[in-house]
């Protein structure tokens, strides 16, 4: 078979997994807890493949290799179109900053938690570190082709962000009730937004968090961190770069010494500017952001697929730990941040 007849099963099966996904994220309940398309699909795909997809592995191998990868890229680049240089605007400086800050120090505490405390691989504490600092599953996806880690170090830090995420739509509307009391950040929906958005793992976890506790809180809290998403480009880039001066060691010792430039991250960005300087129709927009989600699902699919439980099992309880420790520096540490910094801004 030639190679695009080999492609072929893969991206069939992925592609049917993501349109089941994306029928079942669509559900009202699903909705309500957070559980998005993506979410959806990598359990999907971990279902099928810990059962019947390892007697298709040899067909369809191929096909679900270019899901997880250059699709991946694709999903990436197309994301930017949900994002415009307005949605800064709309948090000010106040916002930017927040986000800047948590990011670089929940990301800086996974690698040195999971390294040095719990004793994880490299690969999988960075992949930890950026799903939980910046934007979820996406975020550790889109790291995954840089330190090179294997599918269940992808599927052991995408659950870390499932499992704290959920449980921060049940209790940020509880959290906003004590700080009524407490006033340990400014009073106000739009402040206790911010907080929101700066602090919870994915996107649909903090709509449905804000949602709870009011429309303006949840608005200011999707605009904040969708400018958190924003940030996965020069994130990407910085971490490239880090890890090419690391050498021959650890999850660089496929790269040498070369730099890894994730040209994806750069599309992204081009993707945000052509959004808010030359904005397409939005029928297009549309279009194309069902098209994103349905990329995106393909790649988590694809990633289900070749995830096994085993492997998740022998990662043993250290992944959760760190990220409940992370989940903890992200609402201890996000109150003393939002709060320092409106301060200092105001």
């Amino acid at each position: 078979m030639n190679s695009s007849t080999k492609l072929l099963p893969g991206l069939l099966l992925s592609a049917a997994l993501a349109a089941v996904a994306i029928q079942l994220g669509a559900i009202g309940w699903l909705q309500a807890h957070g559980m998005s398309a993506l979410t959806v699909a990598i359990v999907l795909g971990i279902v099928l493949g810990n059962t019947v997809y390892p007697r298709m592995a040899a067909t369809s191998g191929a096909g679900v290799a270019f899901s997880k990868q250059t699709l991946l890229r694709a999903g990436v680049i197309l994301y930017g179109l949900r994002l415009t240089l307005h949605d800064i605007g709309q948090v000010g400086t106040t916002g930017v900053l927040i986000d800047a800050l948590l990011l670089s120090s929940t990301f800086a505490l996974a690698f040195l938690l999971g390294t040095r405390v719990f004793g994880l691989d490299r690969s999988t504490a960075l992949l930890i570190g950026a799903g939980n600092a910046i934007c979820g599953a996406a975020a550790v996806m889109a790291t995954e082709p840089l330190v090179r880690a294997k599918a269940e170090q992808v599927t052991v830090a995408i659950s870390t962000v499932v499992v704290f995420g959920t449980v921060a739509i049940f209790l940020y509307p509880a959290l906003y009730e004590l700080n009524l009391h407490w006033q340990l950040l400014p009073a106000g929906s739009q402040a206790f937004g911010i907080y929101a958005g700066s602090t919870i793992h994915e996107v649909a976890q903090v709509f449905a968090a804000g949602r709870s506790i009011s429309a303006e809180t949840a608005n200011t809290a999707v605009i904040t961190k969708m400018v958190r998403v924003m940030m996965l480009a020069p994130f990407l880039i910085g971490l490239s770069a880090w890890l090419a001066r690391q050498g021959d060691s650890g999850a660089a010792a496929t790269q040498g010494r070369k730099l890894t430039i994730p040209w994806f991250a750069f599309a992204f960005v081009g993707m945000v500017l052509l959004n808010s300087l030359a904005p397409l129709p939005h029928a297009l927009v549309g279009i194309a952001i069902d098209l994103d989600t349905f990329l995106l699902a393909m790649a988590m699919g694809a990633l289900g697929l070749t995830t096994h439980i085993s492997a998740i099992r022998r990662a043993g309880i250290k992944p959760l730990l760190l990220g409940g420790l992370l989940f903890a520096w992200l609402i201890g540490g996000g109150v003393l941040i939002n709060s320092v910094v409106a301060g200092w801004l105001r």
